[in-house]
């Protein structure tokens, strides 16, 4: 599989005929746009012969600055892939799939078969599936074919479910618990067995109900197998947020630049501190958790504006049992420079936040000038401005210290989602 790719000049020719996802990025190296493709070549190119009476093309072409992708093995992972960068990035040229959690799993339990939007219950899990309706319809497929539907009525002559065909009869007392466990494993089975020849034998049945002219049961069973047909293929795919997790963090984050742009950044970054000496290296710090929950922090080193991962650090916060954003960075601060990491100081210190984060910060390290950089306004507190001073996007500095917040911040997302992922087993701080 090819490496994610940037095409600055815009060429078709460099861009692959593969599925795939693509990535507009702005002058500061910020993803603007997400999409997906068949064939990313043809897709990208598209762009660029469109009318420009759509509004939206004309705007995103006009403001992109370089187009990035990343090869799929499959149009269904790219679809997967492209709802998750959205969710992630949150372009501002993509109106859908932005808020909220885009993805359903088919969950089975010990005793149930459920259709849920995240991984908190212990179980077998398949999925993500996007399409809603696909999802829900395999769903009520299975729950009416091996008569999973839940019943604690108590009717001896049956539930109206039980005499249309979905309750297995409990209600009267003639099934135990231990033959809804069968079904609920054959249900699985017909999951995770062989799709093909599941799918052969609802069309068989389909076709049986026609010649019996039973059209309406039919056209029902039709519907289903289309959906079962889309969580097959979306099942083929095993598709996890975790399988491109190196392609996004070298496609979604800042590119190198070359060492002119980047000296003119760093010589302005001297200026505006009143330095004696041009800085060469930065490490950024930011937190991030999920509902004050998996506390994780990131150091991102960034050596003459180009990100430096041998000195990339990543931490699990051990001095907190609740979300308290400032603590959490002056413990990382503190063990980024502890023992060893005292004879590796890095000439700046940047704090993804404002006055308050930077405040948390002072006097941990000895030495190195430390600055905060807050998103709503990109304005940067130094000890020079304390009521901040607000960064001009397009210059070189501003296109430098935002990248690399950026990057930081991506990186400490992708790290507790990983941990969210894995249930904090396996990762040492």
């Amino acid at each position: 599989m090819k490496s994610p790719t940037e095409i600055r000049a815009f060429n078709p020719e460099e861009i692959p005929t593969l599925p795939g996802v693509y990535l507009f990025k702005d002058t500061t190296e910020r993803v603007i746009y997400v999409g997906k493709a068949k064939s990313l070549r043809d897709r990208v190119r598209s762009y660029f012969r469109r009318s420009q009476d759509d509004w939206k093309v004309r705007d995103l072409i006009k403001e992109h600055a370089s187009i990035n992708y990343i090869v799929t093995h499959t149009e269904t992972e790219a679809l997967l892939l492209e709802a998750q960068l959205i969710q992630d990035l949150q372009p501002r040229y993509n109106t859908l799939l932005r808020g909220g959690n885009p993805f359903l799993y088919l969950l089975f339990t010990d005793s149930d078969l459920k259709l849920v939007r995240s991984k908190t219950e212990k179980g077998r899990y398949f999925g993500p599936f996007l399409h809603k309706k696909d999802a829900r319809g395999a769903y009520e497929y299975l729950s009416r074919t091996f008569k999973l539907r839940p019943c604690n009525k108590d009717i001896p002559q049956g539930c109206l479910d039980y005499h249309l065909g979905i309750c297995p009869g409990s209600c009267m007392g003639e099934r135990t618990d231990s033959e809804r466990k069968i079904r609920l494993e054959l249900a699985h089975d017909a999951v995770s067995g062989n799709h093909a020849q599941f799918l052969e034998r609802l069309k068989n049945e389909i076709g049986a109900l026609s010649r019996a002219r039973e059209f309406e049961k039919a056209q029902r069973l039709a519907e289903y197998l289309k959906n079962l047909d889309m969580i097959f293929a979306t099942i083929k795919t095993r598709y996890t947020e975790q399988r491109y997790a190196q392609e996004i963090l070298r496609a979604a984050l800042p590119s190198e630049k070359s060492s002119a742009t980047t000296h003119t950044g760093l010589g302005e970054l001297k200026l505006l501190l009143n330095l004696e000496q041009t800085p060469k290296s930065i490490d950024c710090f930011d937190i991030s958790h999920f509902q004050g929950t998996f506390i994780v922090g990131s150091c991102v080193r960034f050596t003459h504006g180009i990100p430096d991962k041998d000195k990339f650090r990543r931490f699990k916060i051990k001095s907190l049992k609740s979300h308290d954003d400032y603590k959490a960075l002056r413990e990382i601060v503190a063990r980024r420079y502890d023992n060893e990491g005292i004879f590796d100081l890095p000439d700046i210190i940047v704090i993804d936040g404002g006055k308050g984060q930077l405040s948390a910060v002072q006097g941990i390290v000895e030495g190195v000038p430390i600055v905060s950089l807050a998103k709503r306004e990109e304005r940067l507190y130094t000890p020079l401005h304390p009521e901040g001073v607000v960064l001009n996007l397009h210059s070189e500095l501003g296109k430098l210290l935002i990248a690399l917040r950026d990057y930081t911040h991506h990186s400490a997302i992708l790290y507790h989602k990983l941990l969210r992922k894995k249930g904090l087993k396996g990762y040492e701080s």
